[in-house]
């Protein structure tokens, strides 16, 4: 049956990457309004040996194995877009190392935004208000509110972005069609169009988990240490957040539909509506795309819906 394939997505320039067990597809939309695709095989590094498959390890791993994917990803996307305004060898070039560059800041930003600024606020905080510092949970739970503050605040901002905008339309495009295919529906703009741009195994969700499991695990580290020894021995249990946080968003998604679990999604699926948007039939069909093309292959796909 369909359900028993995962599928999985992400949103890039003026398209969509879909993720099978086997397969993964790239759907861009170019400026001449033809589709563009990219299909490989996948061999996931979770796959490749047991210690990897373990629970905690093989979140780490499926991570950034992700990372080096949506890298991928971009870089089609963003090579398609320009295909019309540059050389290919010259844009090929210049794109592989601006997309480099990109990842490399980005990971530094988000470090420095979400783990070091709120950090430091924090103990300047304690200094003006001395319960903050009363007990280590108390610390960080001042900490964690403002992390997550910062977090939106930059959503927001960038949000405001024309090209960031239809970016977020490609998001709810690809958690559009992802529903359709999880309820075993024939994979069309029509059928798509009616579901919810929201999906609890959103990586917007995934975030949203991680920023709330570093309070936990950051309450036993000592915050009186001098700051640079917090902030070091923080990033060292970043691993460790990130897998607990795939195993949350992992089981959340098996135990969809039960009252428990659909009050714990709430906050992650509000965060998404800054995250995605409302698509077009035009970027819902390129969603579709991508889907179809990572499903070709799949064997137990042939019970499930029609790809054709």
């Amino acid at each position: 049956m369909a359900g028993k394939i995962n599928v999985g997505g992400q949103a890039v320039i003026e398209g969509v990457m879909m993720r099978s067990p086997g397969s993964f597809a790239i759907a861009v939309r170019k400026p001449n309004g033809e589709i563009a695709t990219l299909v490989e095989p996948l061999t996931l590094l979770s796959e490749r040996s047991r210690l990897f498959k373990l629970p905690i390890i093989r979140g780490v791993i499926t991570l950034i194995s992700a990372l080096f994917l949506g890298v991928k990803a971009l870089n089609f996307s963003a090579d398609m877009a320009m295909e019309e305004k540059e050389g290919k060898e010259e844009k090929k070039e210049a794109g592989s190392l601006a997309m480099g560059l990109t990842v490399a800041f980005s990971l530094g930003l988000g470090i420095l935004l979400f783990f070091v600024l709120p950090l430091y606020l924090t103990k300047l905080l304690k200094t003006v208000i001395p319960a903050v510092g009363s007990s280590e949970l108390a610390f960080n739970l001042v900490d964690g509110a403002i992390r997550v503050t910062i977090f939106i605040i930059y959503i927001l901002g960038i949000s405001m972005m024309k090209d960031i905008k239809r970016v977020f339309q490609y998001h709810g495009a690809e958690h559009k069609s992802i529903y359709a295919f999880e309820a075993g529906e024939e994979l069309t703009v029509e059928n798509a169009r009616k579901y919810s741009s929201l999906h609890p195994r959103c990586g917007t969700s995934f975030l949203l988990t991680v920023m709330l499991v570093s309070i936990l695990v950051f309450s036993f580290l000592p915050h009186e240490m001098p700051f640079w020894k917090t902030a070091l021995s923080r990033l060292v249990f970043i691993p460790l957040i990130a897998g607990l946080s795939y195993e949350f968003i992992r089981y959340s998604g098996k135990k969809m539909g039960s009252k428990g679990m659909n009050i714990l999604i709430v906050p992650g699926l509000w965060l998404q509506k800054l995250t995605t948007r409302e698509p077009s039939d035009d970027q819902i069909e390129v969603a579709l795309v991508s889907l179809r093309e990572a499903l070709k292959n799949e064997k137990t796909f042939e019970k499930g819906v029609d790809v054709i």
